[in-house]
C-alpha cells in the first residue's frame, strides 16, 4: 500500500474535520503519535481503524487503497490475500461446519506507554484466535543497538506464566524499530476462550542484549477494548 498518499488522505479528512491529531487518534482509540505516523505515511492504520474512517466519513476505503505503484500494489494485493486467508479460517470454515458457531471480535492495545501496536481477538464459545502486528517502539533511546532480542508472548495469572509464542532474532547489531518490523503473532484456535482473559491477562515481554552482555527488558501489558461477552 502506498502509505504516503494514505496519509495524505488521512491528514485531508482530519482537517476537513476540523479535529486536531489528539482528537482524532481519541476518536479511534489511538495516539496523536500514531495519527502523526499515519500523516507522514511511517505507518499504516489498522484495516479496522481504516474501515472505520471510511464509514464515518462517507469514503469509499478503494481510494485509499489504489495505488499505481507496482511493488506496492503487489504488497497490498499480499495483504489482501492473508487477510481474506485468516477471516476464512476463524470465520467461514468453523461456520460451514456448524451454523451455530457464531464469532466475535475484539481490539487489542498495549497498556505501555512506549509502545502501540494493532491487535485483535476472534473467538466463539470454544476457542480464540489472537493477531498482533505493527508494533512500534516510541520510547526514549530509540537508536540504540542490540546483537540479541527475543519478544515473547504470554499469558500471566498470578505468578504464573504460560508462554503463547515467541520471536527472536541473534545477528548483527540493530534497533527495536529494525526487530519489531518483523514482529508479528497469529495465534489460532488458542485454547483459552476470551471471557477467561483476566485485566491485563495477556502481555508482550521483550529481551534485549546488547554488544557488552547487558540485558534490557521490556514488558508490555495488553489490553482489550472492550470485555469479552
Amino acid at each position: 500500500m502506498d502509505q504516503e498518499r494514505i496519509g495524505k488522505l488521512i491528514k485531508k479528512v482530519r482537517n476537513k474535520a476540523n479535529l486536531s491529531q489528539e482528537k482524532f487518534g481519541e476518536k479511534y482509540g489511538v495516539t496523536y503519535q500514531a495519527v502523526s505516523k499515519w500523516e507522514n505515511g511511517k505507518n499504516l492504520p489498522d484495516i479496522s481503524i481504516l474501515s472505520a474512517i471510511c464509514k464515518d466519513y462517507n469514503l469509499d476505503i478503494n481510494e485509499f487503497l489504489n495505488n499505481s505503484k507496482k511493488k506496492r500494489k503487489i504488497s497490498f494485493l499480499i495483504i489482501i490475500l492473508l487477510v481474506i486467508l485468516i477471516v476464512a479460517l476463524i470465520i467461514v470454515i468453523p461456520r460451514l461446519k456448524n451454523n451455530k458457531d457464531s464469532f466475535e471480535f475484539k481490539r487489542l492495545e498495549t497498556a505501555c506507554e512506549n509502545f502501540e501496536l494493532s491487535g485483535s481477538i476472534a473467538y466463539d464459545k470454544s476457542k480464540t484466535s489472537i493477531y498482533i502486528s505493527n508494533i512500534t517502539y516510541c520510547g526514549k533511546n530509540i537508536d540504540t543497538k542490540y546483537q540479541e532480542i527475543e519478544c515473547n508472548f504470554y499469558e500471566q495469572e498470578g505468578s504464573t506464566k504460560t508462554l503463547i509464542d515467541s520471536y527472536k532474532y541473534k545477528g548483527k547489531e540493530i534497533n527495536l524499530e529494525e526487530f519489531l518490523k518483523d514482529v508479528k503473532f497469529n495465534v489460532d484456535h488458542y485454547s483459552k476462550t476470551c471471557s477467561m482473559y483476566k485485566e491485563n491477562a495477556l502481555h508482550l515481554e521483550i529481551k534485549a542484549k546488547d554488544s557488552n552482555e547487558e540485558v534490557t527488558v521490556y514488558d508490555i501489558p495488553l489490553k482489550l477494548v472492550d470485555n469479552c461477552a
